[in-house]
């Protein structure tokens, strides 16, 4: 008697439960953000001053130093990046590789440069027979094809990069993804905004021919979460690698400086969009770390040790973590199937190589 006197309760209990953990997944969007190549030594350390000179391509060294030197860590790293760090350390946020605490964020391909690494971050396995950055269409299958092809998420994934590679590492052929990439001109948002980014970036000097800058493929994805509002967007930003690749050490901490703008940008842009507001996960990452020395610090490779350590990042509501993470041991890989699992979804039933998610969400 007693069962049946609290099984109105009880009902009431399962719906009221039902429907919380149903009714946001319905809704559930995810931002995958990645920066090409910058270190964790930056990300949790800041500037490095051993780095500031003129042999490391420091046009304004007395300059530099003002900008970016603080003599305590905590603040180098908030003066470098102030949006990451105020939001990881928020209640909503979290972020791991910070090897000063023993949190270590693999990177398991074994090669350390970009398309091996886009590779694991996407298909959630490292590919030995992914061994170039050659434009080789991408034979595995990346998690945003795989939700693509999901009726609730099709034609809902979208994704910009900076690097023109990145139509072939998505394989935007098969996978239905207009993947907008390089030089390529913008095509969605507002057509007078669109014009005139076009305008820009075709007259502007190009200082690589293969990589945009990543202002412009910002303002490309703002565009079109303001108008398509995709469920799940990639933003692939590359400057921080080719500076670094250069020796131009003050353009790599400006480039990770305006990449935190960046983030911020399209953080605040999802908040002022209902559909995306409070409902939204934001991850972002790197391809491969870089070595360390007054040299070591502009090339990545397995003759490079460092190149092997990344971090992740990871903001907005569902997280089971927060905070500067100590001890953890993660890689690269999990980030698939972490994307899949915020949208309620399984990526490991696609292929039994995927590694599991992250154990940061609820």
């Amino acid at each position: 008697m007693q069962f049946l006197k609290s099984l109105p309760t009880l009902l009431i209990f399962l719906f009221a439960t039902t429907a919380f953990t149903d009714e946001p997944l319905a809704n559930r969007r995810v931002v995958l953000i990645t920066l090409d190549g910058l270190r964790g030594e930056e990300v949790f350390g800041g500037a490095d001053e051993r780095l500031i000179s003129r042999d490391n391509g420091v046009e304004d060294v007395s300059g530099t130093m003002s900008r970016y030197c603080r003599i305590d860590t905590t603040d180098k790293r908030q003066t470098l990046m102030p949006f990451l760090w105020q939001i990881c350390t928020s209640e909503n946020g979290w972020i791991a590789g910070d090897i000063e605490k023993e949190s270590v964020v693999a990177v398991t391909n074994g090669l350390y440069f970009s398309y091996p690494g886009y590779n694991e971050i996407l298909s959630g396995f490292p590919d030995p027979a992914v061994n170039s950055n050659a434009k080789k269409l991408n034979e595995n299958v990346t998690v945003l094809e795989w939700l693509n092809k999901h009726p609730e998420f099709k034609n809902s994934v979208a994704a910009y990069g900076s690097w023109d590679v990145f139509p072939y590492i998505i394989n935007h052929k098969r996978s239905g993804i207009e993947v907008n990439a390089g030089w390529m001109p913008l095509k969605v948002g507002n057509p007078e905004r669109i014009e005139a980014l076009n305008y820009i970036a075709k007259n502007i000097f190009h200082e690589w021919d293969g990589v945009r800058y990543d202002s412009i493929t910002t303002s490309g994805a703002l565009e079109e979460m303001k108008t398509n509002k995709p469920r799940v967007l990639f933003v692939a930003l590359g400057e921080t690698d080719d500076w670094a690749h250069k020796g131009r050490y003050d353009r790599y901490l400006l480039a990770a400086n305006q990449n935190d703008g960046f983030i911020r940008d399209l953080y605040e842009m999802a908040q002022s969009i209902p559909e995306y507001k409070d409902n939204t996960l934001f991850i972002v990452t790197s391809d491969h770390g870089r070595g360390d020395g007054r040299e070591g610090w502009k090339n990545h490779s397995v003759l490079l040790p460092g190149s092997e350590r990344i971090w992740i990042a990871a903001f907005g509501p569902g997280l089971s973590v927060s905070g500067v993470d100590e001890g953890g041991k993660f890689e690269q890989a999990q980030v698939a199937a972490t994307v899949a699992k915020y949208l309620g979804l399984d990526f490991s039933q696609h292929n039994s190589q995927v590694r599991p998610p992250l154990p940061i969400l609820k």
